[in-house]
């Protein structure tokens, strides 16, 4: 179960890191973080930083012990796009995949 929560864990934050525009010409500084109840049945995080990049995110686990355990992972994030729009992407990854949803992003 540990390695199942490591690896949609890392999905997650590999999708999130992916999506986000990168500039190396500016530095930013994390303005406040905040976790709660990291361990097998979920947890919950978020953070902002000094160049407007913030995420939240939260997980459970469902079905714990059955053929049906599964963890559900749900979250949000943004930054400011080289334009100056910010973008936000809300998210749900589950048994159904990862499913982002945003203004941007085509449906």
């Amino acid at each position: 179960m540990k390695m199942l929560l490591g690896l949609v864990t890392l999905s997650v934050v590999v999708v999130a890191i992916l999506g986000a525009p990168l500039d190396d010409s500016r530095t930013a500084e994390i303005l406040r973080y905040d976790s709660e109840n990291i361990g097998i049945d979920g947890y919950r995080f978020e953070f902002e930083t000094s160049d407007g990049t913030a995420r939240r995110e939260e997980a459970e686990l469902r079905n714990a012990g059955t053929e049906n355990e599964a963890i559900v992972v749900r979250g949000s994030y943004s930054y400011t796009g080289p334009d100056g729009t910010v973008y936000v992407i809300n998210y749900v990854a589950d048994e159904n995949g990862f499913q982002p949803e945003g203004a941007h992003i085509p449906k």
